[in-house]
């Protein structure tokens, strides 16, 4: 679903324009966008947590040469989803295995 998809949907579904639901949903984007900023965090209670990680200077390396580079530390956005998300989708049902019986050893057959 795109961001257009998305304003068409709420708006159909709350009566209000077009215009009216793009305005709101960028006024969504850019205070989480501010309350990350600010290291807050938000949440929706059951539908999930935004919330600033910063990871911590380390040393990689460059992929094409294989020398080692020094990563600065870089603080970004994370989603963690709520019950309402984790349980979307009902847990895969592990296989039930059943043991095959041993094959027995056949005599051999006699020759004529």
């Amino acid at each position: 679903m795109t961001k257009a998809d998305m304003v068409t949907a709420i708006a159909e579904g709350s009566g209000m324009t077009k215009v009216q639901t793009e305005k709101a949903i960028n006024l969504f984007i850019s205070t989480t966008i501010s309350a990350l900023k600010a290291e807050d965090k938000v949440s929706f209670i059951g539908f999930g947590t935004f919330s600033a990680v910063t990871r911590p200077a380390r040393t990689g390396r460059n992929p094409q040469t294989g020398a080692e580079m020094q990563i600065a530390a870089k603080t970004s956005g994370k989603f963690t989803p709520g019950s309402a998300l984790k349980n979307l989708f009902p847990a895969p049902v592990a296989p039930v295995v059943v043991a095959k019986p041993a094959k027995t050893a056949k005599a051999p057959a006699k020759k004529k």
